[in-house]
């Protein structure tokens, strides 16, 4: 899947090796708070904080007996450069699927969350049973609001929180 400039984005079904790039790339190029839930502490990536994080993943996407979502390391290049999910959730009126997608800082701002968002509504429209596509973010995340409005969603602000909703 090129984008601008030629490069190659590969999404590659989450396995342990890729999880621990993941870990690494986010230690390096992402907040805590970007790609999991907050963790009691000291703010950074701590032991504690990087174990937390491979156990949240593990749960979410690997152990089949908890996994509650689709999960893809994101590729660039042959380089790991974020991640991508897909999450069925239960909507107001139907099957719904939750996506949500993170990048490293420094692949930022050249059209890989677009075409990675792209995937991923295609998945969702493949899998058959969703009628929508959701996605939340932050008021301040205007990179993702952008992303999110260029495809089409609704968007819905309240306080600090955008949830974006997409009719497939």
């Amino acid at each position: 899947m090129p984008v601008a400039g030629g490069s190659e984005i590969v999404l590659i079904p989450l396995d342990e090796p890729g999880l621990g790039r993941l870990l690494e790339l986010a230690a390096a190029e992402a907040d805590p708070l970007e790609v999991m839930p907050p963790v009691t502490g000291p703010a950074g990536w701590t032991d504690q904080r990087r174990a937390a994080f491979l156990a949240f993943h593990r749960r979410r996407s690997l152990d089949p007996d908890t996994a509650i979502e689709s999960t893809w390391v994101i590729e660039v290049d042959g380089r790991t450069a974020g991640a991508a999910r897909l999450k069925p959730v239960s909507g107001p009126s139907a099957l719904e699927v939750e996506a949500g997608v993170w990048l490293a800082r420094s692949v930022r701002g050249h059209g890989i969350g677009r075409r990675v968002t792209e995937v991923l509504l295609e998945s969702a429209r493949d899998g058959g049973s969703a009628r929508f596509v959701v996605a939340t973010t932050t008021v301040d995340n205007a990179a993702a609001r952008r992303l999110l409005t260029g495809t089409g969603a609704d968007l819905d602000v309240h306080g600090g929180s955008v949830d974006a909703r997409l009719e497939l």
